[in-house]
């Protein structure tokens, strides 16, 4: 089994590393402060950060744009997700580094579900803009009211009334909804309760500015907004859309939901990594840099055996990861949906837990703001239920082992 990269990646992987030291880590505070001003000085933290605009030409002009996109004439810079992964794991070590390389969720998996099963027009309307970084979008399937692992459950009704359909719902944790540049919304409901259990979803294509739509709140993770970025709760109320913003046809919408999510995981899988690199790298040196007791910390056994535990987990993950994105390339996602689910649960925690070794290196330093643990501690535990809880994707993979016997 091959896994080295091509040698177009290793080239753009030394790029990307530069771009990061150049632009990217000098600048967490300052992105950060910017957020923090706006809200202070304008009373409005939602507003879109100059800093990741200015970046943005600087990484399309290094060809470190549209990466996360394979076998689009769209986007021919797209990468295979084996090369893609190495280049995902390194954007990942910063939270909002994704965005200046137009490679950030939501917008990843809504323009790879557009790719796959928009029309052309869909295409042209929205699929392009996002690929040019000049709108952002997302994704509404999460409800409140429902148990939506399991997205057969989704209530929102899609119902049609001549050359339109009406939406009435109420959705939740939709990342991306509080960002002004969001102008379109990929919404699942169901256009027929009574059909077959999996035929009852489709998903449809509502422009943000429709009438109808009301974004209630945006949800705090663990009392960070993540703005401009945020997770709403929206209600939809007699929201009208044009019979043709159907997505692929009415019934398709599970089907769809699958070729997404597919994309969406192991990206959010491979940004994990790099984010557990960076905590094991942060904790190393300030373990090297402290002194307890009259020894160095890093001398101490519990830490090296907790440094050790770090670098095999996250071999271990990267390794499983690679697997599923070669498995992706080479047979297709339906064929590596046990090693998509398998990462989605191994990635996240083993970040959860090399995040947390670290910030108990750093002390009462660990769950400040004057590091990124604490931030990225929030971020990454929502990885456990975003894009499905590690109870489905456990129960998927034990039903894939045990149809091997029966």
């Amino acid at each position: 089994m091959d896994f080295d990269y091509s040698e177009r990646c290793k080239e753009l992987q030394a790029r990307l590393l530069a771009f990061m030291d150049e632009h990217i880590y000098p600048n967490e505070k300052a992105w950060k402060e910017e957020i923090d001003r706006n809200g202070a000085e304008k009373g409005n933290r939602w507003i879109p950060t100059e800093l990741i605009e200015q970046l943005k030409p600087l990484a399309r002009e290094q060809g470190l744009w549209n990466l996360f996109l394979p076998k689009s004439p769209r986007a021919p810079e797209g990468l295979s997700n084996l090369d893609y992964a190495p280049l995902c794991e390194i954007m990942g070590r910063v939270g909002w580094a994704p965005e200046v390389f137009n490679s950030s969720a939501p917008d990843t998996g809504n323009m790879e579900t557009l790719e796959r099963y928009a029309s052309e027009d869909q295409k042209r309307e929205w699929l392009e803009p996002l690929l040019r970084g000049e709108i952002r979008s997302a994704f509404a399937m999460t409800e409140p009211g429902v148990a939506s692992s399991d997205a057969t459950n989704i209530e929102t009704r899609i119902e049609r009334d001549g050359d339109h359909y009406v939406i009435n719902g109420h959705k939740w944790w939709i990342s991306g909804a509080g960002d002004p540049r969001c102008k379109i919304f990929i919404v699942m409901g169901k256009t027929d309760p009574t059909a077959a259990r999996h035929a009852q979803q489709s998903m449809i294509l509502v422009a943000a500015d429709t009438p109808g739509i009301t974004i209630k709140r945006p949800l705090p993770v663990f009392g960070y907004d993540d703005a401009p970025h945020g997770h709403c709760e929206i209600l939809f109320e007699n929201v009208r859309v044009p019979a043709a913003n159907m997505l692929l046809g009415e019934g398709r919408g599970f089907e769809i939901a699958q070729g997404r999510l597919g994309p969406g995981r192991i990206h959010h899988c491979m940004r994990a990594i790099g984010v557990a690199e960076r905590a094991l790298e942060l904790m190393c040196r300030r373990l090297d840099s402290r002194v307890a007791f009259g020894r160095k910390i890093s001398e101490q056994g519990v830490w090296r055996e907790r440094i050790a535990e770090s670098r095999i987990q996250i071999d271990m993950a990267r390794l499983l990861t690679l697997k599923a994105a070669s498995m992706m390339d080479t047979v297709g996602n339906k064929k590596a949906q046990a090693e998509i689910a398998m990462i989605k649960v191994v990635a996240p925690n083993v970040a959860q837990q090399v995040l947390d070794w670290a910030i108990q290196a750093h002390g009462a330093a660990g769950v400040s703001d004057d590091f990124p643990l604490a931030a990225q501690w929030a971020g990454n535990r929502t990885l456990r239920l975003a894009d499905g809880p590690d109870e489905v994707h456990r129960s998927a993979v034990a039903k894939l082992e045990l149809a091997k016997y029966a």
